[in-house]
Formats: C-alpha cells, structure tokens, sequence
C-alpha cells in the first residue's frame, strides 16, 4: 500500500509541474521515484540524488515496486520520460559528464538540485509556497539547462554562416570531419543533403532536395551517416561514419542500393574512419567498389574498385 501511495503521489506531483498527459503515468512515476531513491517506506523528505542509468531505473523498479519491465522498454523509457524530464529541468543528464557520448551505455541521470529541494518538501505545510516558487521559475531553468548542453554540443559548419550542432561523442566528431574536411576535398561544390545525429535521427535532412533527386525516404529507412550531391558530376555519396558500428560492407551496400534505388544521380558507397587503426579491424568488411576515407589522412581516398584505378602515378 505505501508503494501504490508512492506511485499516485509522483503522478499528481508530475501532473503539478506541468509535464504532458503522456509523462502523467505508472512508468514515469516509478522514474521519478528511481531518481530520488524513494523506495516503498521512505518519506518524500528522505529523498536522494543517485546517477542512474536507464537499465539501473528498470531494476531499481523491479526490485522496490514489483514492476518488472521488458528490456525492449527501456528506449521507451529514455525517449517517452527521461527525454521528457530532462526538458522540463526536473532532471538532469549526464551531469558528471557533460561530455559524454549521447549512446554511451554510461549514460546517467540525476535529479535537478532545485527539483530536489522541492520534492524533499511534498506533503508539508510549506510544498504550496515552494512549487509556486518552483514554477514560477522553471522556465529560466529548464532554458538554462537547455543552454548547457547545447554547450557541449558539437558545431558543424555545413555552408558558409550556417551551421549545425550534433551531439557529443566520438562518432559526430568524425560526421563532423566529413563535412569539413572530406567534403571540400572530394565533393568540391557539394551539397549536404543529410547529417545524422545519435541524439536525433534526423540531425540535418533537405528532404525536399533528395525528392528532387528521386529519393524518399521516412524515419524507418536505414539512412547512412552523411549523404552528399555532388553537382558537377551529378553523384550522390553515400557516407557511413565508423567508430563502434561497421563499415559499408556487403549487407549495408545492398541496403543502401536498395534504399537509393529511384535516385536520379549515380551512386558512390564511401565509409569514413577516424584513422588506419580503426580502419585496420573492419579491413576484411568492406565491400569492392566503394571507397574508404580516414580523417587523420583527409587528403587521402583508398578505392576498393579493383583494375578500375590501376596505371602510373606522374612523377615529380
């Protein structure tokens, strides 16, 4: 009975703070008393500020409220409440490392100091006083966070005076570095049509562009990393980003013929390394006739085509 009293109270306090319908349920409930450590017995006024993770959240509700959710739960989770009460500046991600990559599996999660204080106060004859003051200033704080971590977030220049920002990490640095680096070099006039971002799918997208190119695509297709037109020749590049995840290897370059098949220019298959270390462990994966591309050698191409470039090169 003191966990179900738990659960309906983090509803009406969620419900207080003003976070939509969706977020006013058991599931962010549970969230909310995941984030405070506010197990089955505990006063409001004992509530705690842990780092937790998504996978932690899942368990400490199993192992507190009984509530025993499928793995395949946790994107939920993450993107239909912990996005929600990040946004709202209830919580705040990643704060002992404001750097770290968006899909890092350490990813954390912790209470807002401000929200804390509040919480600690629910049921007590001074919470009506203190949430007015809360929401009174919720805006300028969830606005300051929002500008946090958009400090953290990584710009990249995709015209002159216009810009991007992805998220941080390994691998936007490397799409990064793409479009500022190899794309001047090999795709000189290019247009960026798309940029992927791990923290959001759809980092920079010219639909209407790759319509005109005869290609249409939803949020389901398998899109690579970065896709570049290249005017002069009228290609479209093909751009797979590669730290964790593989290269364009025989599987993804079907995908992609598949994905790309109604557009008008013609196809070119690259994947991007960040140096020839990392480039070394996928070397037997990657597919003939695409081309492989290392930042830490931008002024280099390495071609996977076989007789097509074989001859002298001019000396001197």
């Amino acid at each position: 009975m003191k966990g179900q009293k738990n659960i309906v109270n983090a509803i009406k306090i969620l419900s207080l703070l003003g976070l939509p319908r969706a977020q006013q349920n058991e599931r962010s409930a549970l969230c909310l008393l995941a984030l405070l450590n506010l197990a089955p017995g505990k006063k409001w006024q004992q509530a705690e500020n842990p780092l937790i993770g998504i996978t932690p959240i899942m368990d400490w509700a199993r192992e507190n409220y009984k509530k025993d959710y499928a793995p395949n739960t946790r994107e939920t989770v993450r993107r239909q409440t912990m996005h929600q009460f990040v946004d709202a500046g209830i919580a705040l991600y990643n704060p002992d490392e404001p750097g770290r990559p968006v899909n890092s599996p350490k990813a954390v999660y912790q209470i807002a100091p401000g929200t804390l204080s509040l919480l600690k106060s629910f049921a007590t004859t001074s919470w009506d006083a203190n949430l007015e003051a809360y929401l009174a200033g919720s805006k300028s704080l969830a606005s300051r966070y929002a500008k946090e971590r958009d400090f953290n977030r990584i710009p990249v220049q995709i015209t002159p005076g216009k810009a991007i920002l992805l998220s941080p990490g390994e691998h936007s640095t490397l799409i990064k570095a793409i479009i500022e680096e190899f794309a001047p070099r090999f795709v000189p006039g290019g247009v960026l049509i798309y940029a992927g971002d791990t923290g959001d799918k759809w980092g920079y997208f010219d639909e209407v562009k790759l319509a005109k190119l005869g290609v249409t695509v939803n949020s389901h297709g398998k899109m690579p990393d970065v896709v570049l037109y290249y005017p002069e020749r009228d290609w479209l590049l093909l751009v797979e980003s590669v730290t964790s995840h593989g290269p364009v290897d025989s599987k993804r370059h079907e995908e992609l013929a598949r994905l790309f098949a109604d557009a008008t220019p013609g196809l070119v298959y690259v994947t991007a390394f960040p140096n020839r270390s990392t480039m070394a462990r996928y070397l037997p994966e990657i597919a003939w006739e695409t081309e492989v591309w290392v930042a830490d050698a931008p002024s280099h191409l390495i071609h996977f085509n076989g007789v097509r470039f074989l001859g002298p090169y001019t000396k001197g």
